[in-house]
């Protein structure tokens, strides 16, 4: 039979034309902007922690999984991903979720913080450091400060669902503005985990976030974590992310230096539809605000999550070369 050449009319429309999937043509992710290590610390203090969070449905097993550095660097090698963001996970220490809580908790955050800026600093320039934050507890300032100026620190860490925090209660908004106010003065990065328990999280809750706690960043770089969700791809996330966009739309010169993390946003069981809003939603903000990231080890294999799950996305060839390049101005090394 005569095979007659694909013409350029009929490229994008006829699969049989032989187009090579995106996936074949993507280019490696240069830095994971979202992983987690824990500190012999907190993986000391888990156990405890995983059976007083069963009132919640337990840990993720991948939290308690006993990851080494070496583990993280064959990961990313493995990924062909060359540096990585590591997020200090000492929030999880002070978390009301813990009941009840351990004395020692203070202690606990700042050595898994100690831990984790160590790491960076040995990695060769291949990891940086977040350390973390709760923002409602009497240390947070004290700890942020402690890390003023050293070079070795890329930013904060704050984890809203895990530090309790209400983006509806005045005294929380108020807290947050004070690390907010405080990271920006040690000319740190903030990296925050913006969705919070509150069962119908969204756009309300993205709104009072705009007005009574970003503005104290000023131009300090502020990473939203899972795209303003918590992992996953649902209402909640497509709501908070509409408010984004909304205020982008409105003010564009606003938002240059806030970035968002596609950590473990999409996954197997993510709708198309739903999946079909957030390219969308993202088109809307501008793709150079959107970051490759993670969220390892709760992502699986870095390998398989950055080759097969994360193309499932429907960009187009050139927006996931744009996007898989992407490297936010805090995370250069």
């Amino acid at each position: 039979m005569l095979m007659l050449p694909c013409v350029a009319a009929l490229a994008l429309a006829l699969t049989a034309c032989g187009a090579m999937p995106v996936r074949d043509r993507l280019v490696p992710v240069r830095v994971d902007h979202h992983v987690h290590l824990n500190s012999p610390a907190i993986r000391d203090f888990l156990p405890g922690y995983c059976k007083s969070v069963e009132r919640y449905g337990g840990c993720d097993p991948a939290i308690t999984a006993p990851l080494t550095p070496d583990d993280l660097l064959k990961a990313m090698d493995r990924a062909g991903v060359r540096r990585a963001l590591v997020m200090s996970t000492g929030y999880l220490a002070e978390s009301p979720m813990m009941v009840p809580q351990r004395a020692d908790a203070a202690a606990l955050l700042r050595a898994a913080n100690d831990w984790t800026v160590n790491l960076a600093r040995e990695s060769g320039g291949r990891l940086g450091a977040f350390v973390a934050i709760d923002p409602l507890r009497p240390d947070a300032l004290p700890e942020i400060m402690r890390w003023r100026s050293n070079p070795d620190v890329t930013g904060i860490k704050l984890h809203l669902t895990a530090s309790g925090v209400s983006l509806r209660r005045d005294r929380d908004l108020a807290a947050l503005r004070a690390v907010f106010h405080a990271a920006a003065d040690a000319r740190l990065a903030i990296m925050i985990h913006l969705r919070t328990a509150t069962m119908d999280y969204g756009a309300r809750d993205v709104q009072r976030f705009l007005a009574d706690v970003l503005p104290a960043a000023g131009d300090t770089p502020v990473q939203i974590a899972h795209a303003g969700g918590w992992g996953g791809l649902d209402q909640a996330t497509l709501s908070a992310l509409g408010a984004f966009a909304d205020a982008f739309d409105k003010h564009p010169e606003r938002f240059r230096h806030v970035w968002f993390d596609l950590a473990d946003v999409w996954r197997d069981n993510s709708s198309p539809a739903d999946k079909q809003a957030l390219v969308a939603l993202i088109r809307r903000i501008g793709l150079r605000h959107f970051l490759p990231a993670s969220d390892w080890p709760f992502s699986g294999d870095l390998a398989d999550y950055y080759s097969r799950r994360y193309p499932e996305l429907p960009l187009t060839a050139t927006e996931w070369k744009t996007l898989r390049s992407q490297v936010a101005p805090y995370a250069k090394r």
